[in-house]
This record gives C-alpha cells, sequence and structure tokens, in this order.
C-alpha cells in the first residue's frame, strides 16, 4: 500500500505540470486548483478532497482485496 500511494503520489504531480504547461489561465482542472491553493493559502477544501480521494482509493484496493480472496474460496475444491 505504501508503494502505490507514493506511485499515485508521484502520477498526481505529474498531472500538475501537464496542466500548468499546456492548459490556458481560464481552465481550473483539479490538480492545478489545488496546486494554487496550496502556494496562495492554506484552504480547508483542498485538504478535503485530498482526504476523500484518499478513503476512495483505499476503500477500492480493499474492495479489490475482499472479491479477490471471495473468488479464490469459490474456486477451492470442497
Amino acid at each position: 500500500m505504501i508503494t502505490g500511494g507514493l506511485f499515485a503520489f508521484a502520477t498526481s504531480f505529474d498531472e500538475v505540470v501537464v496542466v500548468l504547461f499546456m492548459g490556458g489561465l481560464e481552465q481550473r482542472t483539479l490538480p492545478r486548483q489545488m496546486w494554487s491553493g496550496i502556494r496562495e493559502e492554506i484552504n480547508p477544501t483542498i485538504l478535503a478532497v485530498a482526504t476523500l480521494l484518499i478513503i476512495f482509493a483505499v476503500l477500492l484496493l480493499f474492495t479489490v482485496e475482499w472479491l479477490r480472496a471471495r473468488t479464490a474460496k469459490q474456486l477451492q475444491p470442497q
């Protein structure tokens, strides 16, 4: 999980770089909004969005693991 978290963290910064170089000033994507929010002021909305993204990722990982274990249990010969 730590490796996955680090990989997701590194990938999210790549999205910010792409948006900063290719997007116009009028485009306000989530990575760009979070970047400008961190640079200009600490906004509780950014913290809330980041927390929700982390919770969503963890729930998705647990769901996949639960489905994998359930499938493996059903495939075992009785």
